[in-house]
């Protein structure tokens, strides 16, 4: 299993994101609209417009891991705000 150790937080960005953005546009989501550092441990959670597609940015103490999970039916319940 790879992924933060017990008591790790999880942050979500509430909305839509642009999922386009690779490492780099959603570190960059984390620190100016999360107002958190992106290289702190936490996961950090993002889902685009439709739905179907999340992804997990998270930093271990070698670089940046991105993970994503393509839904092929239904979709991933996020808050609007």
């Amino acid at each position: 299993m790879i992924g933060p150790g017990t008591g790790g937080r999880v942050y979500l960005a509430c909305g839509a994101t642009d999922m386009r953005k690779g490492i780099a546009g959603l570190s960059a989501l984390a620190q100016d609209v999360l107002r958190r550092k992106p290289a702190s441990g936490a996961v950090f959670a993002f889902r685009g417009r439709k739905g179907d597609w999340p992804k997990l940015l998270y930093r271990n103490g070698q670089g940046f891991c991105l993970y994503y999970k393509v839904r092929e039916r239904g979709r991933v319940p996020w808050p609007n705000t």
